[in-house]
């Protein structure tokens, strides 16, 4: 199978190159670098089956052929992380948008119709606080969420280009809603809670919670995402549809920096952060998230393989590594250990 990949050396989108390769699929990745990185996909580089192309989906010129070539798109490539959403609100609209159209535009002047796989959120949901997220639930946009709700709003047009084409063009896509994605390779400097939990733990300095605490989410490791991903558009085949794609344990951000603190063995203390002084503007932040993953579940028979505990675990040894490194004044790849021992 010929393998798209926009956005291919960030963080989900790199894990898929990894198991698109690993079936021995032949990979093609594009990827501007603005949060990517090329370390990610390094592993491959030799492999003759991978191509690479350092470019901005707005302007890349060989989107028409490399499109016409895939038999799956997975269109990844955005403006993602609350810092830079909120620091950059016009080019989240353009890149987000503008990208996405110019995808589905390619897809459909081709005249071969591959299936394409859309990244949504689950920021599409609004501030809705039902117990579980269902596809079928009206989708909001709040101005409470400040700037942020620019996101929002990108997601939800791509949601909507992608269905628009299907219906007009028959082309084939797979919207999935991501739900709070964390695992090896994510950083964060973009407002990723997970990874500057960790990294504070391990250097045992304080753990910075934003607001209050108490809001909820539910997160998936990398690892497991793109195995979902995959066996929806598997064994969606032609169909188009949406679906949350997830991990539905909920925990609270404050049970969330106390699980790290443990499974670091750190001597770190809790500090909240009002939001105003944490993103430079006040807004308020969705009380919860958790997804309904009946979908999912009856459409492909998927089980997480990840624990939100191993994830951790994976991430407090791979930033330990990465501390001594840089104190020894070297760098090197780690291996997560789960993935290690498997």
């Amino acid at each position: 199978m010929h393998v798209l990949i926009t956005g291919g050396a960030g963080f989900i989108g790199s894990h898929l190159v990894d198991l698109h390769l690993a079936r021995g699929d032949s990979v093609h990745v594009v990827d501007d670098l603005s949060t990517g990185a090329r370390a990610n996909i390094a592993q491959h580089e030799d492999n003759p089956n991978f191509r690479f192309d350092e470019a901005d989906v707005l302007t890349w010129d060989r989107i028409d052929r490399v499109v016409g070539w895939a038999d799956r798109i997975y269109h990844l490539a955005a403006i993602v992380g609350v810092y830079r959403v909120i620091a950059e609100p016009t080019k989240v609209l353009a890149t987000n948008i503008v990208g996405c159209e110019r995808i589905l535009r390619a897809a459909n002047a081709g005249g071969w119709k591959p299936q394409v796989v859309l990244a949504s959120s689950s920021e599409v949901y609004g501030h809705n606080d039902e117990s579980l997220l269902r596809e079928d639930q009206d989708l909001t946009v709040s101005t409470r969420a400040g700037t942020r709700w620019g996101y929002s709003v990108s997601k939800i047009a791509d949601e909507a280009l992608g269905l628009s084409y299907a219906q007009r063009y028959g082309i084939p896509a797979v919207i999935a809603r991501f739900f709070n994605t964390v695992g090896p390779r994510q950083v964060g400097r973009y407002g990723m809670v997970v990874p500057r939990f960790v990294a504070q733990a391990v250097r045992n300095e304080p753990i910075t919670v934003f607001g209050g605490g108490l809001q909820t989410r539910s997160f998936c490791d990398a690892r497991d995402t793109v195995v979902a991903l995959d066996a929806l558009a598997t064994h969606g085949k032609r169909n188009t549809f949406v679906a949350n794609v997830g991990n539905d344990r909920e925990i609270s951000i404050l049970e969330l920096a106390e699980l790290v603190i443990e499974r670091a063995n750190s001597r770190s203390v809790i500090e909240h952060v009002p939001l105003k002084e944490a993103y430079g503007e006040d807004f308020e932040d969705i009380r919860r998230r958790r997804p309904d993953l009946s979908r999912l579940r009856s459409m492909t028979g998927f089980e997480h393989r990840f624990t939100l505990e191993q994830t951790i675990d994976d991430l407090i040894a791979i930033e330990r590594k990465r501390l001594e490194d840089s104190r020894n004044g070297h760098c090197t790849l780690v291996r997560p250990q789960s993935e290690r021992a498997a």
